[in-house]
């Protein structure tokens, strides 16, 4: 997998409406919601298409006193009818007060279908393969989420709040102007709404290429700036600054002129939409107009065509940016419905069995694995591992240690062979079981930004304390916690505290236990710690592997000469095996790694 997913530049019609019908799921679990704010969306345009025709009354009834009270000591406006303006008034606050409601009432939809969607997403990465996260960066993938989520909330928001509410009013807006007048006034105004949308629509295609093409400009020319500067001594060094401000200047230039024509595409938008605004509004006001002077349409009526027209053509200036925004929104959420479609290679298959509580023995039968075609990692490797034993398996890097925790932990499956545990091939168990019943220490911990107590409590959220505080005993970490200032309860994240890497292997030592797994694994677990802290570890972790099943894989020799059996692998392949003892009699491969590191040892000591 690639860092990022390449977006289509255009997505296509069939593959919008295919993101949008995979959202009309999570929008079903708020039916009644959604029933409802569209009846408030209704309730609140209809108030605002009758502000004009209610404005119509007002201005005739103005007109007729004025005519009818001419050199009357009357006031015109008290011949107006008093209800109609009180009408007007509570129309144009139910505009705002619905559609408010409607607002309200949407809210919990919007968030709490974002919710549902990002917890789905989130269990879905979780249950993808560790190959798909390691070569994924999780800053990528964290994009991918983001933007996909903000892109949801977009499209819920610009459809339900503008796009929807823009059609309803026009659609309204051409009822009631065919009503009261002829067809050449919805006509007029339908035509140019149509011309407006689609003259929106293609120059904003067409202009979606100089939009990118700016940006990455400006984002190279910022880059070459931040690179300079962060380079300054290199610069220094060699006399380069003229020859770096060259180099800057050349990417200011294709800047400038991505900018550029970007700014005049912008301008062909703008200037077109309101040619084509302005045509139709004369076009109408001038029907208008005539027909008032022909006596066909009152003062009123042509205040009211004039209000419509406002109503109708002001809200159509948004379309050109929701039309853009609704393109990226739908490449976005596309990308994260895609990564929701990815299937996990390592799943439980059809009749998956749970891990039975008897036998926990581990056996290896001529295992072959690569994580790539070109390069074996493991060529026919066999061993077992007997309950109640320790097994190590020692050997130079590269010789494929991890990979055989890979493999009984089930994060890859093997090309050929199997995985054993309790008799069972791991592929015929239940990755929850399977993976409950192993306790892994590896090499490189990486702790949650959270206290210290909640770091080890990680093993068995639902752990006593007493228990907590003796894996901590065992972990060799309740001096150290004792120390700080705030105990368990020290955030490790804090800028403040300086926790080594041995005292973060500690706390993974300690999280294992806690998990109390029948199967232990360590995958070069105490290889940040001192000599002594690590003596002090392995006393107590030889108490504890006496109950349980522990494969070891170590590079240090020192940490596993008390093994039931120790695993020499070189190149994917086991070299020799045995004890302790018996290895050193052979004078092979481990003798001569067992002397190399006995000197550094003492050279380190002296």
């Amino acid at each position: 997998m690639h860092d990022h997913m390449h977006r289509p530049a255009a997505n296509s019609g069939a593959s919008n409406w295919k993101v949008i019908l995979q959202l009309i799921p999570y929008l079903a679990v708020f039916k009644v919601r959604v029933c409802i704010a569209l009846g408030f969306l209704i309730v609140a345009k209809l108030a605002n298409v009758l502000v004009p025709l209610v404005l119509k009354y007002i201005v005739d009834g103005l007109d007729a006193s004025q005519q009818a009270g001419h050199g009357s000591e009357l006031a015109p406006v008290l011949v107006v009818p008093f209800l109609l303006l009180l009408t007007y008034g509570f129309l144009r606050f139910s505009t705002v007060f619905f559609g408010e409601l409607r607002d309200a009432v949407f809210g919990r939809v919007s968030e709490g279908t974002l919710s549902r969607i990002g917890l789905r997403l989130f269990r879905h990465l979780h249950k993808l393969d560790l190959e798909f996260h390691l070569s994924r960066k999780t800053g990528g993938l964290s994009r991918d989420m983001e933007r996909g989520i903000s892109g949801i909330s977009f499209l819920l928001r610009s459809i339900v709040f503008s796009v929807v509410p823009i059609m309803i009013e026009v659609l309204m807006v051409v009822v009631i102007m065919t009503i009261y007048f002829d067809f050449w006034f919805s006509l007029i105004t339908l035509t140019v709404v149509a011309l407006y949308v689609s003259f929106s629509m293609v120059v904003t295609n067409w202009r979606t290429e100089y939009v990118r093409t700016a940006n990455i400009k400006d984002s190279e020319a910022n880059t070459k700036a931040i690179d300079s500067l962060l380079n300054y001594e290199t610069v220094k060094y060699f006399n380069n600054e003229e020859f770096e401000a060259t180099r800057y200047l050349g990417s200011l230039k294709l800047r400038e002129e991505a900018k550029v024509k970007n700014h005049l595409s912008l301008a062909s938008l703008n200037t077109g939409q309101s040619l084509i605004i302005a045509v139709g509004v004369t076009s109408v006001m001038s029907l208008a107009a005539y027909r008032v002077t022909e006596g066909e349409m009152t003062l009123g009526d042509l205040a009211m065509v004039n209000a419509y027209l406002i109503q109708v053509f002001i809200p159509l200036n948004i379309l050109g940016f929701i039309y853009r925004e609704i393109r990226r929104a739908l490449a976005d959420v596309e990308a994260m419905f895609e990564l929701m479609t990815l299937a996990p290679s390592i799943h439980n298959k059809d009749g998956a069995v749970n891990l039975s509580q008897g036998d926990d023995g581990i056996e290896f039968k001529n295992v072959c694995f690569a994580y790539h075609d070109e390069r074996a990692i493991l060529k026919g490797v066999s061993f077992r591992v007997n309950p109640g034993e320790k097994v190590a398996i020692v050997g130079p890097s590269g010789a494929g240690k991890s990979t055989i925790s890979r493999l009984l932990f089930r994060f890859y499956d093997v090309n050929d062979g199997a995985v054993s545990v309790g008799g069972v091939d791991v592929r015929d168990l239940t990755l929850e079981s399977l993976r409950q019943a192993i306790g892994v220490v590896p090499q490189d911990t990486v702790l949650f930004n959270d206290t210290i107590r909640s770091n080890i409590q990680y093993g068995c959220p639902s752990a006593a304390l007493d228990l907590l505080e003796q894996a901590t005993r065992v972990a060799k970490l309740d001096q150290f916690i004792e120390s700080l200032p705030s105990g368990y309860e020290t955030r490790v994240g804090e800028r403040g505290l300086k926790i080594s890497g041995g005292e973060k292997q500690r706390v993974a030592i300690a999280r294992a236990i806690l998990k109390d797994a029948r199967i232990l694994v360590f995958d070069e677990a105490t290889s940040s710690l001192d000599s002594r802290t690590e003596r002090a570890i392995l006393e107590s972790l030889s108490d504890l592997s006496k109950r349980h099943t522990t494969l070891v894989i170590a590079h240090r020799l020192s940490t596993i000469v008390d093994a039931d059996s120790i695993i020499f692998l070189d190149s994917g392949e086991i070299k020799e095996r045995g004890t302790h003892q018996e290895l050193l009699n052979k004078k092979g491969a481990y003798y001569h790694l067992w002397q190399i590191q006995q000197r550094t040892d003492e050279e380190s000591r002296s």
